[in-house]
């Protein structure tokens, strides 16, 4: 394997060979889509790096040498523009040595969303040349972040596109996309690896315990790797306790510890025991926390399949607010008091 295709992951091979028929007439707007924690977004930056390359190995990757990929990796390219929430740009900034900017940011919690002021500063960019006659990228990721005013923007610049630019969108919902953003780009998908391909992975990255940790998170292995090199083992090993043995008491105890926790964390983690409740119950099927069989198995007896599945449209209902609850208690007790609630 080559310098240049090292950046992909083992099972994006396919999806690379597969962009590349795209090349000769490559549309304006490119929309990539797949399941979160499993390399969409170094995959894209990879193809945006390439498009920009002046001397692309046979395969179509950036040949790491030239002037281009050199201001490429150094996160200054004149003809490259990432738009992301400001969230985002805070989780990287120690990885691009934005340590300033994180800290000037931080007397202020930094939006998740991708705002209207975002898109219009891309205006700027557009209306000069380019550094060396080449293409002009945009990558904006996750499309889903754009608010509404943001997303009407970009329509109005995907409908009238400035010749020789190029977008570049990630999504890990299409659902909650604006279809008119949708129309206006050619889609692309990108699949995550086979279990296999994923726990081998894992198990190359000296990840103990990969089975366990790439089933947590649905099948996606960078997800599972960051999981496991986090500090979250103990945070959802203390809510699946509680959900293996549900209870109003329990779940006032159990919020007043987890309330600091992120609440989207902690309303994805209760969805997914939910889908294993229902899968058990119609299917006899486990996919995320298997080494909760035997606790999964006796709540699935006591449980009425209808109710499991309102709960869990139910839960579906409150991750759209999760990001922004009123009170972390409070929310985290009614979640876990409407649980108990199944099994009356």
């Amino acid at each position: 394997m080559s310098s240049s295709d090292s950046s992909l992951l083992p099972w994006q091979h396919d999806s690379w060979r597969q962009l590349q028929q795209l090349r000769e007439r490559l549309p304006h707007a490119l929309l990539f889509y797949g399941s979160a924690g499993t390399g969409k977004t170094a995959f894209v930056e990879a193809f945006a790096k390439s498009l920009l390359c002046e001397s692309p190995t046979p395969e179509a990757h950036a040949c790491g040498a030239c002037a281009s990929c050199n201001w490429f990796e150094q996160y200054n390219h004149p003809d490259y523009r990432r738009v992301r929430p400001e969230a985002l740009e805070d989780e990287i900034a120690d990885d691009e040595g934005g340590e300033e900017k994180k800290t000037a940011k931080a007397s202020k919690t930094p939006s998740k969303e991708i705002k209207i002021d975002q898109v219009r500063a891309l205006a700027d960019f557009m209306n000069v040349s380019t550094h060396r006659s080449g293409l002009r990228v945009v990558m904006l990721y996750p499309a889903e972040a754009l608010n509404t005013a943001a997303a009407n923007a970009l329509l109005k610049t995907l409908e009238e596109p400035p010749p020789g630019t190029m977008f570049l969108l990630l999504s890990n919902r299409l659902d909650r996309l604006l279809p008119t953003i949708l129309s206006r780009c050619r889609k692309f998908a990108l699949p995550g690896p086979s279990h296999e391909a994923g726990l081998a992975w894992l198990r190359a990255q000296g990840v103990k315990d990969a089975d366990a940790w790439l089933a947590e998170q649905g099948g996606a292995p960078l997800a599972a790797l960051e999981a496991a090199q986090g500090d979250s083992r103990d945070v959802l090993d203390e809510l699946l306790r509680h959900l293996a043995q549900p209870g109003v008491d329990g779940a006032l105890r159990t919020a007043d510890k987890l309330q600091k926790v992120p609440v989207s964390d902690l309303v994805g983690w209760v969805q997914r025991w939910l889908y294993d409740l229902f899968s058990l119950k119609s299917a006899g099927v486990i996919r995320y926390y298997p080494r909760h069989a035997k606790e999964l198995g006796k709540l699935a007896e006591r449980a009425d399949a209808i109710a499991i599945s309102r709960a869990i449209k139910g839960m579906g209902e409150r991750r759209a607010i999760a990001d922004h609850p009123l009170s972390a208690k409070l929310f985290i007790e009614e979640m876990l008091i409407d649980y108990a609630g199944l099994f009356d």
